[in-house]
């Protein structure tokens, strides 16, 4: 039995859209951050990403990022228990929001986090947008 393959994606709606799933079977989960509140729109974040600590300062500070999380995470428990007993080789959650660089990477990264430390499977990340990501000007 092959082991279990998870891609976690973070992407534009504006930009690339929803990612195309790698593996034969097409689908999986998609999720829109874009009803979380947008660090994008506050000045001292515009040009951080959600792999920035202010950022992830920023939206772990707000009830409904948690709420929502909870939900994506509870979701993901009884979808990947699932996979793994039925056998299943690949399973695939995207989210969205407006540019890419904010809410859908910090809640990527949650679920990436949250399935390294609950499984014993083989995940990978995939920021879309990253290379459009505005950049924080040094001085």
């Amino acid at each position: 039995m092959q082991e279990l393959k998870i891609d976690i994606y973070s992407f534009s709606y504006k930009k690339k859209g929803i990612p195309k799933d790698p593996s034969v079977h097409g689908g999986g989960f998609v999720f829109d951050c874009r009803v979380l509140p947008n660090p994008g729109r506050e000045e001292q974040y515009k040009k951080l990403s959600g792999l920035d600590q202010a950022v992830r300062d920023y939206l772990s500070g707000i009830e409904e990022v948690h709420t929502f999380l909870d939900s994506v995470r509870s979701l993901a428990s009884l979808s990947i228990d699932n996979y793994i007993e039925r056998g299943f080789d690949h399973l695939m959650f995207s989210f969205g929001c407006t540019g890419g660089q904010h809410r859908s990477v910090y809640c990527a990264e949650a679920l990436l986090d949250f399935v390294k430390k609950s499984y014993s499977v083989d995940v990978e990340i995939h920021h879309n947008e990253k290379e459009t990501w505005v950049k924080q000007q040094t001085k």
